[in-house]
C-alpha cells in the first residue's frame, strides 16, 4: 500500500499560513473571518479598505479554484434548507462565545503561541467531533 499525498490540501495549507502571517507582519492584522467580517458590519474609517479587499480576494480563490483548477463543490446536500439555517446560526453564536473562528484562532493563534487560541481550537475540534458522530449515528 502507497502512501498519497494531498499535494493541493499541502499547498493550500502553505499559502494560508504565509498569507496570515504576511497580513500579522505587514499589517499588524489577524486573519480571522470572523473579525474581517465584523469589522465590514461595523466599519472604522480607516480600517476598511484592507478587509474588502480581503473578502474579495476569499471569493476570487474560490472561483479561481471552482473554473480554473476543477474545484468540485457540492451541488447537492443531504440536509435540508432548514438545519443548514440552523447549522449556521449555531456557528455564528459560537464564533461570537468564543471571540473568533477556526482561522483567527486556529491558524494564526496557534501560530503566535497564544494559548487561549490553541484551548479555542481544541474545543472547536472536539464539538465538531461530536457533531459529526452525533449526526452521522444517532440522528
Amino acid at each position: 500500500m502507497g502512501i498519497t499525498i494531498p499535494w493541493e490540501s499541502l499547498f493550500g495549507g502553505m499559502l494560508l499560513g504565509v498569507s496570515a502571517t504576511l497580513l500579522l507582519l505587514l499589517n499588524g492584522k489577524i486573519a480571522g473571518i470572523s473579525g474581517v467580517l465584523t469589522g465590514l458590519m461595523m466599519p472604522k474609517k480607516q480600517d476598511y479598505a484592507w478587509r474588502v479587499l480581503f473578502i474579495v480576494g476569499m471569493i476570487c480563490g474560490g472561483v479561481i479554484g471552482t473554473y480554473f483548477l476543477g474545484a468540485e463543490v457540492p451541488s447537492e446536500y443531504s440536509t435540508t434548507t432548514g438545519m443548514l439555517i440552523i447549522a449556521g446560526i449555531l456557528v455564528g453564536i459560537g464564533t461570537r462565545l468564543g471571540n473568533g473562528c477556526t482561522s483567527g484562532h486556529g491558524i494564526c493563534g496557534i501560530g503566535r503561541l497564544s494559548v487561549r487560541s490553541m484551548t479555542a481550537t481544541v474545543i472547536f475540534m472536539c464539538v465538531a467531533a461530536i457533531t459529526v458522530f452525533i449526526r452521522l449515528h444517532l440522528l
